[in-house]
């Protein structure tokens, strides 16, 4: 456990591509999606109501009929997610999507705790948080005063329950809030959710959860849950890009971001997107309903998919835990292939049709190994040679045959490439002190 300042790891700069001047390859036919967790098709019933809905004119907040018939879309697809998710339609607060949901959660409730009580300045979140958790914590330390507690977490990315044992027991009273994701987006480890609330809770620490990759794959009950807030995305369970949720207990003490119209019970001022919002109900509905089928058809997919790489890749290192329903999400699969690079092993699975991802897409473009993976205390060479391939509902055995077909040849290659590379990585070492 930390109290620290500075970053989990180094931030490199971002490179920018004149996309004007690019020629983009082209998409092979039968390419074999494996990203799902960056992204997953819209499914056919959301498109519907997407399409459907666009065709209509009204602002949910205008009085006439038009603003009427959106009010009323909006408030029926809040009910069909707070159904679906075990919550009281009052307490869905729509958003743009997960990210502008985590930064209300961390910001809004720190905001709202200090307020009342200046002594609250500490947020405790696990090590192994998204970015989109991590980033406005660390602000928050930069701008406003807060004290972050980085959460340790052992090898297969659980958190330290004992560490937050021992902060709450030190601290509880400097606590502003508690942040614990319900399953992590790169190794899919499923957070012990229930017991951090069961911490935190006698303290009255609120306590907010990222189930952005768990709704749809695991059972996911907000009021069961005991949680304050929890985030949800759109595009991660079919629904449309640009539309999430944060589930918000309406006495949790949430202070705005978002400063305007005074939408969403007055914490998300902004004009609420009718389309997008009824599709995103939809597909809430829908994937909640099949869950049960659709998490035993990805679980089997990826059960084969991990027996294939273990053999047929000498050295490949399965990252998290075991799969078992109870530990980890079922359409997840996350190796390590030690003297590989995930970034060639990327670009030569997608040459040969199969795309996958290195970690969570939303740090794509930036060279550095997953904090997520130094936080598990596995090597930064061995985690510079991290694939994650994640099954959604379209999954197929064809896309893990294709996988395996491909994937032997492109370790093979980056390995060679790695060999080839080394001697001039450490001449760089050699002579600017450090590592290259």
């Amino acid at each position: 456990m930390s109290s620290t300042k500075p970053r989990p790891g180094p931030r490199a700069a971002r490179r920018f591509v004149d996309w004007v001047t690019v020629t983009l390859p082209s998409v092979p036919a039968a390419a074999a999606y494996l990203d799902h967790a960056a992204t997953t098709p819209l499914s056919p019933a959301a498109r519907e109501a997407f399409v459907d809905e666009l065709s209509r004119t009204g602002n949910p907040s205008s009085l006439h009929a038009a603003g009427r018939a959106a009010r009323r879309t909006v408030e029926e697809a809040r009910e069909s997610v707070a159904a679906a998710l075990g919550a009281r339609p009052s307490e869905v607060v729509f958003t743009a999507g997960g990210t502008e949901a985590d930064n209300l959660a961390v910001k809004g409730l720190f905001w709202g705790r200090r307020t009342t009580d200046p002594r609250r300045r500490r947020i405790v979140v696990s090590a192994v948080e998204h970015h989109a958790v991590l980033d406005p914590a660390f602000w928050m330390a930069e701008h406003a005063g807060a004290e972050i507690v980085l959460l340790p977490v052992d090898g297969d990315g659980r958190v330290d329950l004992a560490a937050l044992r021992a902060e709450i027991a030190e601290h509880a009273d400097e606590i502003a809030l508690v942040s614990v994701m319900w399953a992590n987006n790169e190794v899919g480890t499923l957070q012990p959710v229930a017991e951090v609330v069961q911490l935190a809770r006698p303290h009255g620490i609120p306590v907010h959860s990222d189930a952005v990759q768990a709704v749809g794959q695991v059972p996911v009950d907000f009021a069961a849950s005991g949680l304050d807030a929890m985030t949800i995305s759109g595009h991660k369970l079919g629904g449309p890009v640009g539309v999430g949720a944060l589930v918000a207990r309406r006495d949790a003490p949430l202070t705005p971001v978002l400063h305007g119209g005074g939408q969403e019970r007055g914490v998300r001022s902004g004009t609420l997107d009718a389309p997008a919002i009824r599709a995103f109900g939809v597909a809430v509905a829908e994937t909640v309903a099949q869950r049960e089928e659709r998490a035993a058809h990805v679980a089997a997919l990826r059960d084969a998919l991990v027996a294939g790489v273990r053999e047929r890749v000498p050295g490949a290192v399965l990252s998290g835990p075991e799969p078992a329903p109870a530990t980890r999400l079922p359409g997840n699969a996350h190796f390590t292939f030690p003297g590989a690079e995930g970034d060639s092993l990327l670009y030569l699975l997608d040459s040969a049709g199969v795309q996958a991802s290195t970690g969570s897409a939303c740090q794509a473009g930036v060279p550095q190994p997953s904090h997520v993976l130094l936080a598990m205390g596995v090597p930064e060479h061995d985690a510079r040679g991290a694939l994650r391939f994640s099954l959604g509902a379209t999954s197929t055995p064809d896309d893990v045959a294709r996988l395996l077909d491909a994937l032997p040849a492109a370790v093979e290659r980056a390995r060679a490439a790695g060999l080839a590379s080394a001697p001039a990585r450490t001449a760089v070492a050699s002579r600017t002190g450090g590592a290259a």
